[in-house]
């Protein structure tokens, strides 16, 4: 490749998203301005677990319908990719110098991971691996992106999926087009200033800088893969492309591309 493969950080929303018009035609038609990809690495907000966890590089292995309360025809949903064996070894030999690396065979993609790749990648024919997050340290995090940063010299896409707000708890109104919560304009507003403003410092310190804190975030985990994307780009105080914003549900779906 001429250039490196971008890093993805994206908010992946539930599964109705893709009941969604908007966005759906806003992530078919990034998918479309990116180079094809050799290979998929995911690392999902869903996905916690220490340490370092490679999950199954077969076909066969199920989906993980990691939600409840939705219509049955989610649950039916199938996105068989090719497995990522060689990917997966790539992995394990670029991160393994920071700890021990743990296989789970029998857990493929969550919805953080098929949900947004069943639009940009429908055909299902591009190798995906997920892997976890094995702490929510944003540091580590960053240093765990800059382990997995050859892959994009390999044709590697590497996209950490999760939302830009999420404070569930505190919606009043679910439905998909509702107005957001001031503190969801608040904390994406800050979100979009701070990305373009390359302040990895800022971006590490959310919970204390942040505007609409605690509850854009009351749990972390889906403001956590933006670190490893920043870790994967070529410089993280660079200014990432902004490449989807506005809400859905009232969250905010921001979601940057990084060279």
């Amino acid at each position: 490749m001429a250039e490196p493969f971008p890093a993805l950080y994206l908010s992946h929303g539930a599964p109705p998203l893709v009941d969604d018009e908007l966005w759906v035609s806003q992530l078919a038609a990034w998918a479309r301005e990116l180079p094809r990809p050799a290979a998929i690495l995911v690392v999902s907000a869903h996905w916690e677990s220490e340490p370092l966890t490679i999950g199954s590089t077969s076909a066969d292995t199920p989906l993980t319908y990691d939600f409840w309360g939705f219509p049955q025809r989610y649950f039916e949903t199938t996105y068989n990719a090719p497995g990522a064996e060689q990917l997966a070894e790539r992995v394990e030999a670029l991160v393994s110098g920071d700890g021990p690396v743990r296989r789970h065979p029998d857990r493929r993609l969550d919805h953080g991971a098929y949900v947004p790749l069943t639009v940009m990648y429908p055909d299902a024919d591009i190798p995906v691996l997920q892997i976890s997050m094995p702490t929510l340290d944003p540091a580590a995090l960053l240093r765990l992106g800059e382990r997995l940063r050859p892959l994009r010299d390999e044709g590697v896409l590497i996209m950490g999926s999760g939302f830009t707000t999420h404070g569930l708890p505190f919606l009043d109104d679910w439905s998909p087009n509702a107005d957001p919560p001031q503190w969801s304009v608040e904390f994406d507003a800050w979100a979009a200033d701070t990305l373009a403003a390359g302040d990895v410092d800022a971006l590490i310190d959310f919970r204390h800088r942040a505007p609409g804190m605690p509850y854009a975030h009351p749990t972390i985990e889906h403001w956590s893969p933006l670190f490893v994307a920043l870790g994967a780009s070529a410089d993280p105080g660079q200014a990432p492309r902004q490449v989807i914003d506005g809400y859905w549900m009232g969250l905010a779906k921001r979601s940057i591309q990084l060279v």
